[in-house]
Formats: structure tokens, C-alpha cells, sequence
């Protein structure tokens, strides 16, 4: 009887022991960091989706002070459009396609914003609108709040990616997460698209 107490104790102490070098040893990183890409991800949308929240309002008012102005005025409501009907969530997160199109639309949203704000310039009423200086100035913040959710998602992509090729973290891969593969990242694909739109006026 003591010698089975013993073996018990003895086999716990090898289970308790081997948990925590495993513990220890980077084998929850993976998981822990794909996580973190998830959640990185989930701050771009949610960016994505303030500025979108934003865009009905700010057309609105412009409309108010630049009605001729219809064409610029519909491809802001279109480029909106089409940016918010493409989502990538986490779990398509790993469609290079699916993530291209999302950055294309967002990118597009982008550049219709930019010529909306070089538009309203011509309406000097407009510039001074208490409404418009609003929205302009939220506008300015959720572009400033996107290039930091961008560069977050980028650096948690960066992290989980070194761990699963490098070691101790690709043997952890391959041996107990090799369904979760390497991870896309945000890659601009406009042209002068690292500069948000220009909404500050002199």
C-alpha cells in the first residue's frame, strides 16, 4: 500500500515537473500570440468601422454647403459602401484575397475622402462650420487611430510568425499546431497610402 502511495506521489511530481519545463519552454506562445493577432485585428476593424460611422454625417453636411458637388458626394457614399459589405474577421483572417479586397476598399474609401476634403476647400462657409470642424477633426483623430491599430496588427503578426519558425516554437508547431499556418500582414497596396486624408485646412 505505501509503495502504491509512493508511485503515486512519485508519477505526480514527473507530471507537475514535465508541466511546468513545458510551461516554460514556449509551448502555450503560439496560441497565446495568435490571439493577439486576432485581437490586433479586431482594433483594425473596429478603426475601420468609426471612420465609416462617420462618413453618412460628414456627407450630409457637405451636401448642405455643396450640393453641385453630387459626384464626389456619391463615390464617398459608394466607396463607403463597398468598404463596409467586405468584413474579415478572425477566422478568415488567413485569406490573402479576402484581406486584399478588405485594404483595397478601405484604400478606396480613403481616396474618395481625400477629394471630398479638397472639394469642401472651394466652400469657405463650409470650412467654417462648426458641424463640418467636428466631424473634420474626428475624422483626422480615427485616421491617426487606424495607423496605430495597423502597426499593432502588424507587430502581433510579426511576433506569431518568428514563433513558428523559429526555436523552440516550430517544433511546438509542427508537433501540436500545425493546422494554425503562417499569418498574412497588412501590406499597403495604394499608392501614397501610408498618408491618411488630408483634412486639415489652412
Amino acid at each position: 500500500m505505501r509503495t502504491l502511495r509512493f508511485t503515486h506521489a512519485w508519477q505526480l511530481a514527473v507530471v507537475l515537473f514535465m508541466s511546468s519545463l513545458l510551461a516554460g519552454c514556449g509551448i502555450n506562445n503560439i496560441p497565446q500570440y495568435d490571439e493577439q493577432v486576432k485581437s490586433a485585428w479586431a482594433q483594425v476593424e473596429n478603426q475601420y468601422q468609426r471612420r465609416a460611422d462617420l462618413v453618412p454625417n460628414l456627407v450630409e453636411t457637405v451636401k448642405g454647403f455643396a450640393r453641385q458637388e453630387q459626384e464626389t458626394l456619391t463615390a464617398v457614399i459608394e466607396a463607403r459602401a463597398k468598404a463596409t459589405s467586405i468584413q474579415v474577421d478572425a477566422n478568415t483572417l488567413d485569406n490573402p484575397e479576402q484581406l486584399q479586397r478588405f485594404q483595397q476598399a478601405q484604400n478606396q474609401l480613403s481616396g474618395a475622402l481625400s477629394r471630398l476634403m479638397v472639394v469642401s476647400e472651394r466652400y469657405p462657409e463650409l470650412k467654417s462650420n462648426q458641424n463640418f470642424l467636428a466631424l473634420q477633426s474626428q475624422l483626422e483623430g480615427t485616421e491617426n487611430r487606424i495607423a496605430v491599430a495597423r502597426r499593432d496588427f502588424i507587430a502581433a503578426v510579426e511576433r506569431y510568425n518568428t514563433e513558428i519558425r523559429t526555436f523552440p516554437g516550430r517544433i511546438w508547431h509542427t508537433l501540436m499546431y500545425s493546422d494554425m499556418p503562417i499569418r498574412e500582414t497588412f501590406e499597403a497596396t495604394a499608392t501614397n497610402a501610408d498618408q491618411a486624408p488630408q483634412v486639415k485646412f489652412e
